[in-house]
Parts: structure tokens; C-alpha cells; sequence
């Protein structure tokens, strides 16, 4: 523990030193360099004064920095701003940057347009990114063709995104080999693969696939896991464990299903805090159940 401690005290004081060192200085790589090392540490104050520094000296990528660095402290207009300045300055990295701004912003048109320009530039995570909002919004086709255009030009997570969003619509098992190459790149492609596995009777090995999932940590692996456990085999225990580890991971879904287990079992209090959870989390499933609950 003492030489980490030693190690992380060398770090602050050549970080120190360096910022000291750089005080007047005029070198924007240097600057930005030293920006980035401060922010990796943690010390967003610090690097934003070397992007302004850098960003004053008209470096297109010290304002690019600038917004990374503003945008991490949530300050969100301050942050759209430099990136529309890095942007003006030639820097196209801004683009999907820019967009997530917006989002937080509540500005989606934006959000959307700054997308756009992301994959204008080549930038398929910016493309990926306008695809899901789309999708958010209701925009499916739309959504859908973007993925595939994406998808087209070789890029593997737009293919298993527009895979999961052509098996949701079709559950056509046509697509079982683009959902098994997708969920290595998207873990709900791996989610659906288990579903087209149970759906043509192959139970043993869907079970195999989501807790492969489970076991890499995919949030979306435990509800359909503890849903197998269940209805496939019979087996409570398992899916009370997966359901929890699924709420524990992030799932608010998983409160609803739960509750369920637990009301089946006799545990009315525990099945009523459960959908009292997942409703306050937005599940529309858990709420209806908690007032079904109420009413007996």
C-alpha cells in the first residue's frame, strides 16, 4: 500500500510541476497533453484551464478538449459551445460529442442534426448514436435504416443492432446467424439469440448463451435468465438469484418479475416493495401489478 501511496504522490507532484512549468507557456500540444493527463486524474479544474489556455492560442482541439472537460463537469452549454468553436476549427471528433450535449441539453433536433454530422464524417458511434434516438422517438423505419446503412459499410455493432431491431419486429429465425456474430458487439443481440434459440426448442443451449451473458456482466441476460428458470425449468430459486443480480446490475424490469415470484410464493410485503420499486423506476408493469395487489 505504501509504495502505491508513493507512486500516486510522485504522479500529483510531476503533475503539479508540470502545470507550474506550463503557466505562460505557448506550446498548445503541450498544454492539451497536459490537460488530458489532469483529467485522467481527475483534476477537471486543472485541465480546463490548459484547454482554455490551448483554445486561446486558436487550437481547434483544445476547444474540442475544452467541451470534453466542461461536459464532464455537466456544465452543458459551456460545453456545446466549445465544441461548435472546435467544429468552426476543422475538428469533426466534436460531432458526436456535441450530439450527447444536446441530448442533455433536451435540444434532440439538435442533438439529431450534430449525429448526422457525425456520420457524415465517418464517425459510425455518432451514426449509432442518431439511430437510437431516432428509435427513442418512435422513428423506427428510420431508425432501422440507418442501422443498416451503417451496418453496410461494414461496421459489426450497426449489424447486430439492426438485427435485434429486425428480430423484435419479425422474430423471424432467418436472423439467427446475424445475432450470433452481433453478441460479441451488442449484448442484446445475445439476449435475442437466446429467445430464437428457445423459440425453435433448444432450451439447453439458450440457457447456455444468457448465462454466458450473465457471467460477462450483460445487464439485459438476467431477466430473460431468471424468466428461463423458471418457466423452462421450474427452478425458483435460480430465478429469485437472477432477478436480483438483474436489479443489482441496473435492470428496473427485474422488480416487476420478482414480485411476481414473490407473490406467487405467499410473500405479499416483499412482492408489493418490489413493484413499489419498479414503478418508481417508470415500469409501467410493476405499477399495474402493485395496484392489482392493493385492490385484493
Amino acid at each position: 500500500m505504501q509504495v502505491r501511496a508513493d507512486i500516486i504522490g510522485a504522479m500529483t507532484e510531476d503533475l503539479d510541476a508540470r502545470l507550474w512549468r506550463l503557466q505562460a507557456s505557448e506550446d498548445a500540444d503541450e498544454l492539451i497533453e497536459l490537460g488530458c493527463d489532469l483529467a485522467d486524474a481527475g483534476r477537471q479544474t486543472d485541465a480546463e484551464w490548459c484547454f482554455r489556455r490551448a483554445a486561446a492560442l486558436g487550437d481547434a482541439t483544445g476547444y474540442y478538449d475544452l467541451g470534453n472537460s466542461l461536459a464532464a463537469q455537466q456544465r452543458w452549454t459551456e460545453a456545446a459551445e466549445a465544441y461548435e468553436v472546435a467544429l468552426a476549427g476543422g475538428e469533426p471528433d466534436a460531432w458526436r460529442n456535441l450530439g450527447l450535449v444536446l441530448e442533455q441539453l433536451g435540444d434532440l433536433a439538435g442533438a439529431m442534426a450534430a449525429y448526422r454530422g457525425a456520420a457524415e464524417v465517418g464517425d459510425t458511434e455518432g451514426g449509432l448514436q442518431l439511430a437510437f434516438l431516432l428509435r427513442e422517438q418512435g422513428e423506427r423505419e428510420e431508425a432501422l435504416a440507418v442501422a443498416e446503412e451503417l451496418a453496410a459499410a461494414g461496421d459489426a455493432e450497426a449489424d447486430a443492432v439492426a438485427a435485434c431491431w429486425q428480430w423484435c419486429a419479425t422474430l423471424d429465425p432467418a436472423l439467427e446467424p446475424r445475432l450470433r456474430t452481433g453478441a460479441g458487439h451488442f449484448p442484446a443481440a445475445r439476449a435475442d439469440l437466446a429467445a430464437l434459440l428457445l423459440q425453435t426448442g433448444r432450451e439447453r443451449e439458450a440457457r447456455a448463451v444468457l448465462e454466458r451473458g450473465a457471467k460477462l456482466g450483460e445487464q439485459v441476460a438476467w431477466l430473460p435468465l431468471g424468466n428461463l428458470y423458471r418457466e423452462q425449468l421450474g427452478d425458483d430459486e435460480a430465478a429469485e438469484e437472477a432477478y436480483r443480480a438483474g436489479i443489482q446490475a441496473g435492470d428496473v424490469y427485474c422488480h416487476h418479475n420478482l414480485g411476481v415470484l414473490l407473490a406467487d410464493r405467499g410473500d405479499l410485503t416483499g412482492a408489493a416493495e418490489e413493484f413499489e420499486r419498479g414503478a418508481a423506476a417508470g415500469d409501467q408493469l410493476a405499477a399495474a401489478a402493485l395496484e392489482l395487489l392493493q385492490e385484493r
